[in-house]
């Protein structure tokens, strides 16, 4: 239906679509059934009361549809064994509560206003209140979402769990965009025109913050690549050495053994070589004692003596078994190598404290000697000063 732009229309009366406001009514009245237009006629002759009933009713409507949203939610997440999302999936109880009591509100003050240009900016402001509830709720249902489909919490391997980060921030930055542009073409605002100035400020901004960038690509590869994710243990190039407690798109973050956390920029990793601990074929890491003792000691003594302590340790793995290898023949020792494998790379420290301590004991208490190295020093006798030649028997000049 085209709207009347005769003397009798009045511009404030017009809505964005072209189509009255009092068209639009009538519209309405033709689908509602004879009882609601008595009551419909009722209200209509007292604009404040019909406003407050509307209002009134749609606060009691936005709280039963919160309530019936809550209640599927828990029944449905139940059932599928993600019980624990449910406080997620529950944010989008506040958004149905907005977006209905909204409507309601929405027509109450049409019930007052009659419509125009003014009640068009509240309503405007209305709906973007409501779309941006939406978004603050669907970005962390999203979130949830993905990592009900990762493979450690669905069967079928639909998102690896590596790569969650990545899909997040895509799924955060596509409800952005998705919020923007629906709020610009709310306020009748061309979207062309501000992507076409975007292009034009990206490109200056590429050039004024292009380690940002740099940051940016290298932690999109970083994530894509998953050389570590969040819980490992990386050995940096620079020597730092903890865990992966955030991998984010700009920088890493890691804590170390002192309880510091330490921030490194994406860019630098990239290029860096990084020795995961907590990666390969399985989780435990492997860690190497060195030992020297005197020569003349029995080495096959030794080589038991060494695969007793680590066996008896609580702390070692012993599926593979700890081995002992004896290494080179030193200036001063016999070196030998205990090798044996721990459960967590965290305990790296500890653990080789132990098995020092548990050695120590193990030789003193077979009477093996652990040796230092030594100097030999020769001191020789210096030889005495000659006899200055007397005088009359020196040379003519």
């Amino acid at each position: 239906m085209s709207a009347q732009t005769g003397a009798g229309s009045s511009p404030d009366n017009e809505i964005v679509t072209g189509v009255t406001f009092a068209e639009r009514m009538d519209q309405l009245r033709e689908l509602l059934p004879e009882p609601v237009l008595q009551i419909w006629s009722l209200v209509e002759s007292y604009p404040i009361i019909g406003s407050l009933v509307l209002l009134l009713l749609g606060i009691v409507l936005a709280a039963l549809a919160r309530w019936l949203t809550s209640r599927a939610i828990r029944v449905a997440l139940t059932r599928l064994g993600a019980g624990r999302h449910v406080r997620a999936a529950e944010r989008v109880q506040r958004p149905i509560f907005i977006t209905v009591l909204v409507v309601f509100l929405i027509l109450a003050i049409l019930q007052l206003t009659g419509g125009g240009s003014g009640f068009i900016v509240i309503g405007n402001i209305l709906a973007s209140i409501v779309i941006i509830s939406w978004l603050l709720a669907l970005i962390p249902v999203s979130r949830m979402l993905l990592e009900m489909l990762s493979y450690q919490h669905h069967r079928i391997p639909v998102v690896d769990p590596r790569t969650l980060p990545l899909f997040n921030i895509i799924a955060m930055l596509a409800l952005i965009a998705l919020a923007s542009y629906i709020l610009l073409i709310l306020w009748g605002i061309n979207p062309a025109a501000w992507l076409a100035s975007a292009g034009i400020l990206g490109i200056a901004i590429g050039f004024a913050a292009r380690d940002t960038l740099a940051n940016l690509f290298a932690g999109v590869s970083i994530i894509a690549d998953a050389p570590y994710k969040i819980g490992d243990w990386i050995n940096l190039d620079g020597g730092d050495r903890g865990m992966v407690t955030a991998v984010g798109l700009r920088s890493t973050r890691i804590l170390n053994r002192d309880d510091q956390e330490i921030t490194i920029p994406n860019a630098i990793i990239a290029n860096s070589r990084i020795i995961n601990e907590s990666a390969g074929p399985t989780p435990l890491s492997r860690i190497r004692v060195a030992v020297g003792v005197a020569y003349g000691s029995d080495v096959h003594e030794v080589t038991r003596i060494l695969e007793q302590v680590a066996k008896s340790s609580a702390t070692i793995v012993q599926d593979p078994e700890p081995r002992a290898r004896m290494r080179a023949f030193g200036d001063s020792s016999l070196n030998f190598e205990l090798m044996c494998w721990i459960e967590r790379p965290e305990n790296r420290g500890l653990i080789s404290h132990q098995l020092y301590m548990a050695v120590n004991d193990a030789f003193h208490a077979h009477g093996i000697s652990i040796p230092f190295p030594q100097r030999d020093v020769h001191v020789y006798p210096t030889p005495a000063p000659r006899a200055a030649a007397p005088a009359d028997n020196l040379p003519d000049a």
